[in-house]
C-alpha cells in the first residue's frame, strides 16, 4: 500500500467520518483511480471510523502546510 498526494487527494471530499467500506464505496462512485481502491482494501479493518484523511495517511499535508505569510516578503 502506498499513498501519494494525488491519490490521497481523491478522498478529500469523502463523507467524513467514514468506515473503510464507506470510503471504498465513495472511491468507486467518484471514479477514483484503482490504486486508491486497492489501498483502501489493503487497510486493516477493525470496524474503525476514520475522521479525516490524516487518519489514513498521517503525512497528508494540511492547508497550514501551504500557509504563505505575505508579511515576510
Amino acid at each position: 500500500m502506498y499513498w501519494t498526494l494525488e491519490l490521497a487527494s481523491k478522498l478529500e471530499d469523502a463523507p467524513w467520518p467514514a468506515t473503510k467500506e464507506e470510503l471504498i464505496d465513495y472511491a468507486m462512485r467518484s471514479g477514483a483511480p484503482l490504486e486508491v481502491i486497492e489501498n483502501l482494501q489493503e487497510m486493516e479493518d477493525e470496524g474503525d471510523t476514520y475522521e479525516c484523511i490524516e487518519d489514513i495517511w498521517p503525512d497528508y499535508p494540511s492547508k497550514e502546510d501551504f500557509f504563505f505569510n505575505e508579511e515576510e516578503y
